[in-house]
């Protein structure tokens, strides 16, 4: 049932970031264009224009910025291209900007992992970090990601409050728990998180390779 709706989620999330991406995108650098040929037109007959005409152009490229991010939120199309790692880093990035203390992330360049296990990875990460920034009441958040012969290991760590990890398990309050492990057994990921009250909170998935991989 979880697992039916998170393909759905995550289909919707695909189709919004390419209408983000392909449609608005464009249209607003199409309006910058435009925007570039009037001042061309007009900086000799109308030049109290072209600084208006600037001013345009940067709120527009400012939107551009916004919708490219929104984009890569729903739908990160890099990890496709550049790895999980960056891909990771980048994820670990925007949260730091709403994290008041200190939120870091190794993660290798290179890992040879197949798309469906990069994504669950990263959509696991992305839900355990919201956790911690927004829940935990930590101040030290830190996501290693190491790559071994035969498991690949990702951690996310906090020095919050804790919670009872068990009770948690059998009674969730929201959606995150269920969704993490969802998309940790929809990959064929090991799923594990310990914490308690007063105790460091650790999210590990761990992905074993196969015999001869």
């Amino acid at each position: 049932m979880l697992l039916g709706i998170i393909r759905e989620r995550d289909a919707e999330r695909t189709r919004v970031a390419r209408l983000l991406h392909d449609e608005i995108g464009q249209v607003l650098s199409a309006a910058g264009l435009h925007l570039d040929a009037l001042r061309l037109d007009v900086q000799d007959r109308a030049p109290e224009i072209v600084g208006r005409t600037w001013e345009i152009q940067n709120i527009l490229e400012g939107a551009v910025q916004q919708v490219r991010r929104l984009s890569y939120e729903l739908c990160p199309e890099p990890l496709e291209h550049a790895g999980l790692g960056v891909g990771l880093r980048h994820l670990a990035g925007r949260r730091r900007q709403s994290f008041p203390g200190q939120l870091t992330a190794e993660c290798p360049d290179s890992l040879d992992l197949p798309p469906a296990v990069s994504l669950a990875l990263f959509r696991i990460a992305e839900q355990a970090l919201d956790n911690a920034v927004q829940h935990s009441g930590a101040t030290r958040i830190r996501l290693v990601l190491r790559a071994g012969r035969r498991r690949t290991t990702l951690e996310i760590r906090d020095n919050g409050h804790g919670f009872d990890a068990e009770r948690m398990r059998r009674r969730p309050r929201g959606l995150g728990l269920p969704l993490m492990e969802s998309y940790a057994q929809g990959a064929g990921l090991t799923f594990e998180i310990a914490s308690a009250p007063g105790q460091d909170t650790i999210v590990r998935i761990t992905k074993d390779r196969a015999p001869g991989a």
